[in-house]
This record gives structure tokens, C-alpha cells and sequence, in this order.
């Protein structure tokens, strides 16, 4: 039996580095809720309710939004979703350390990184996965350069959370995506007495 949830004609699969941290991500998922940031449409968030994992989804666009409800409907599930400018100071409207788990995919606004750390229980962990620099060699992907990440640039981008994996080049399986994907945990707090 494959792991991948079925896809539906107008939904993009998952990423496959949210399928391969999926046991990761059911294990903190016990802390706090999950939250696809930037969400779009949501095929990250819908895969996680075919493993019957809860996820909240945010973006700034609406239309994306009720596609990712009605989608999230269709399949018998219940995806809550928070519309909202992440590219602003005002940050995640979340309080901190409310959430298990924190998927950020094909998104880059660098003053973030401090709110998603901030945002993580600890023990909480994050999933992220976005375009490197070198994909920008492909002619596909964002227009503007402040949305390729550097060789290696991301972990460092969270010096509060530990990494439990870094890989950055071309993702297996595509034509060709070029992308950095971490996955990285929030320090628990440590035993107080």
C-alpha cells in the first residue's frame, strides 16, 4: 500500500518531502496544531487529512482558500483556514509556542523565520521546503531573486531549532525542481528541579 494520498484532477500532489517526514510529522503533531503557512491551495494540507492528520491552512488568498475548503469537503474532511498577509510585521497571528508542527512549501519572506520559530511548542518541529538558487537556471519558478534561497542559506535561517535534516539540489522525481528542504525541531524545554 503506497503512502501518497490520491490526488485530484485540479489539486498538485503533495510534496514528497512532506511524505517522507510524514511519521515526523504524526509524532508532533501530538503537541499543538498543524499549520500549513502559505498554504495555496492546499495539496499539503489535503494529504495530511487523508493520513488523518488535523491542519489548519493560511494565506493571503482568498479564492485559494475556499478552493482548499471545498477541496478539503469533497474528500469528507474539515481543513480550518485563517486568510492572512504572512509578507507583513504584524507575523503569524498565532499565539507563541502553540504549534506541533509548522510546513512552510514554495514560500520565502526571510522576517518571518523569527515568528515560525517563535510560533513552535517545544519539541515542535518544522517542515520546510522552497527554491534554491540554482533553480532559478531552469526558467520556472518565482520571477523575483528574493525568493531563491542561497547554498545552505536555510538552517540558518532558524539557529533556535535543531536540524534533523538538510538536503539542498534537485528533488527526485521532478523535471527539475531545484530546492532546499529542512526538517528541524524546536528544543524542548529542559527538565525543570
Amino acid at each position: 500500500m503506497s503512502d501518497s494520498p490520491p490526488t485530484h484532477s485540479r489539486q498538485s500532489p503533495p510534496s514528497a518531502w512532506l511524505i517522507d517526514n510524514l511519521a515526523a510529522i504524526r509524532a508532533a503533531a501530538r503537541l499543538g496544531p498543524v499549520l500549513d503557512l502559505a498554504c495555496g491551495r492546499g495539496r499539503n494540507a489535503l494529504a495530511l487529512a487523508e493520513h488523518g492528520i488535523e491542519t489548519i491552512g493560511m494565506d493571503r488568498n482568498r479564492d485559494h482558500l475556499r478552493e482548499l475548503g471545498v477541496a478539503a469537503r469533497s474528500r469528507g474532511h474539515i481543513i480550518p483556514t485563517v486568510r492572512c498577509d504572512l509578507e507583513t510585521a504584524n507575523g503569524i497571528p498565532l499565539r507563541p509556542a502553540s504549534c506541533g508542527v509548522i510546513l512552510v512549501f514554495r514560500f520565502l519572506y526571510r522576517p518571518l523565520a523569527p515568528a515560525i520559530e517563535e510560533s513552535l511548542q517545544p519539541g515542535g518541529i518544522l517542515v520546510y521546503e522552497t527554491f534554491a538558487e540554482a533553480h532559478r537556471a531552469t526558467g520556472r519558478g518565482p520571477r523575483s531573486e528574493a525568493f531563491y534561497l542561497e547554498p545552505d542559506e536555510l538552517p540558518g535561517l532558524f539557529p533556535g531549532l535543531e536540524v534533523l535534516a538538510y538536503e539542498d539540489g534537485p528533488v527526485p522525481g521532478t523535471a527539475p525542481d531545484i530546492t532546499a528542504r529542512l526538517l528541524a525541531r524546536k528544543p524542548a524545554r529542559p527538565a525543570s528541579g
